[in-house]
């Protein structure tokens, strides 16, 4: 029985883990003939490496967690085993109350859970401490809360403004009173659930010994933009057909299947995997499932700005210490965060050892006007926090800016809800599965596991006879 043909749709780290897992590209053995359309001209989506200065950086993600396995599995499934490290430091900072304190021990996405630790770092005012240790009991958390009104009420505003909105902002550019527990952190969930000591609960979870030990993080030598180009070169190495410059124009069912449209030629496909931001999924879904795509309409992104800068390490009197700092909205400033690439990470300090790599971010939800000011802004009011928060005077000798419109997907209150709506209308179709950031997760390891249950999803007997019976090609 021949192979079904299964065509991907998007090009970022999802769609390449599925193509990779549908092709056998990760030595899992080809289970699909593959198709790969990506949009624009580039595969790797927010995985990006560009030159700044004369040195490779990454000018999107730059590290990936190593807690899960799915990511790191993935970048040694393609030959980059050897090239995984660790961060060279982990040391951060929040910028906050006038000066840099260190991100306090203890605490799971900024909630606390050693009082002392929180203590030592200064992030919080005396007043908001003395709150904090005062912890308030609540009712128990039924489906979902929102992360910000959880903590708020548990251990004070402060904690919220200065710890937990600064974290998550790093990861989700978006607002913790509007964030789901449930879909972001879920393990806090399980402790809101039982009505119990939040305090206790964390400072347990941040003590548990974790499996498999090993760092939290991990990057790979010279970027993170080199893993979707070497699962790419795994994936056609292994007959997929990764076709960039291909945007979809339509997508429709078949009794046989899929029929899709690609500027002019006629596609036909077994299955398809849809791994494309929410709003292009909900465009081609518009005909055959018009109650998910209302749903995946309805999912709102964050744009952000990153500014990355070259220093001569001879114009500065002292390279800034630790990995980087966050910055609380509350404080006020232009920039969100800061990471001291070079001292970040050992691979890019020697590959480049007469310069200095930094990197700021701007803009969040609804706070993206700084996607709009010209390079040049972006950069002086990155250098003007800059000057504040560490004294750095110097210029850099190159610059560039990446704006990232639409990027990170929010997770409001109700999303998994919204998800599985948006997956059991999908389903009924047969052949069809949704997989990337706006679902199980906005990490790279979330998307990549969200790729592996898609390929699973689209290959099993019931996704439709169609998928198993194999018999339409390219």
């Amino acid at each position: 029985m021949s192979q079904p043909h299964v065509v991907v749709i998007g090009g970022g780290i999802a769609g390449l883990a599925a193509a990779a897992f549908l092709s056998g590209a990760d030595g899992g053995g080809g289970r699909a003939a593959v198709t790969l359309l990506e949009a624009s001209e580039r595969l790797g989506g927010k995985l990006r490496g560009g030159e700044v200065g004369g040195v490779q950086v990454d000018l999107g993600a730059e590290s990936m967690l190593a807690r899960r396995p799915e990511a790191v599995a993935l970048a040694r499934s393609v030959g980059l085993a050897g090239a995984l490290q660790p961060p060279g430091t982990a040391k951060a900072a929040i910028w906050t109350r006038d000066a840099l304190r260190p991100l306090p021990g203890g605490q799971v996405m900024g909630v606390p859970g050693d009082l002392d630790a929180l203590a030592a770092s200064g992030v919080l005012t005396p007043e908001g401490l003395a709150r904090a240790g005062r912890e308030e009991s609540t009712p128990a958390v039924g489906d979902d809360i929102a992360i910000g009104a959880y903590v708020a009420a548990r251990l004070g505003r402060e904690v919220v403004d200065r710890l937990v909105e600064p974290l998550l902002g790093g990861v989700y550019a978006g607002h913790a009173d509007e964030i789901s527990l449930r879909a972001a952190v879920p393990q806090l969930l399980a402790l809101a659930r039982t009505g119990g000591p939040l305090l206790d609960g964390v400072h347990e979870l941040a003590t548990r010994p974790q499996s498999g030990g090993g760092p939290v993080f991990q990057g790979l030598e010279g970027g993170l933009g080199t893993l979707p180009v070497a699962v790419a070169a795994a994936c056609r190495a292994a007959g997929a057909d990764l076709r960039t410059g291909s945007p979809v124009d339509e997508l429709r069912r078949t009794p046989e299947g899929w029929r899709l449209v690609v500027g002019g030629e006629v596609l036909r496909a077994d299955a398809v995997v849809l791994a494309v931001p929410a709003p292009e999924a909900a465009r081609l879904l518009r005909a055959e499932a018009p109650g998910a795509a209302a749903e995946l309409a309805a999912v709102e992104y964050a744009g952000m700005a990153l500014v990355t800068m070259a220093f001569r390490r001879a114009d500065l009197p002292g390279p800034p210490a630790g990995s980087g700092f966050l910055v609380p909205p509350v404080d006020g400033r232009q920039i969100k965060a800061s990471t001291f690439s070079s001292n970040k990470w050992g691979w890019l300090e020697r590959s480049a050892p007469d310069s200095f790599l930094l990197r700021t971010s701007l803009g969040r939800h609804r706070e993206e006007q700084a996607l709009d000011l010209p390079d040049e802004e972006l950069v002086a009011r990155s250098l003007a926090d800059l000057g504040e928060a560490v004294g750095l005077t110097a210029k850099p000798y190159d610059t560039a800016v990446t704006r990232w419109r639409a990027g990170l997907p929010q997770y409001p209150v109700g999303h998994l809800d919204r998800v599985a709506r948006i997956r059991a209308g999908a389903e009924r179709l047969g052949g069809l599965a949704l997989c990337g950031a706006a679902y199980d997760g906005v990490g790279i390891p979330a998307c990549v596991a969200s790729a592996r249950a898609a390929v699973d999803k689209v290959l099993t007997p019931a996704a439709g006879a169609a998928v198993t019976e194999g018999t339409m090609s390219a």
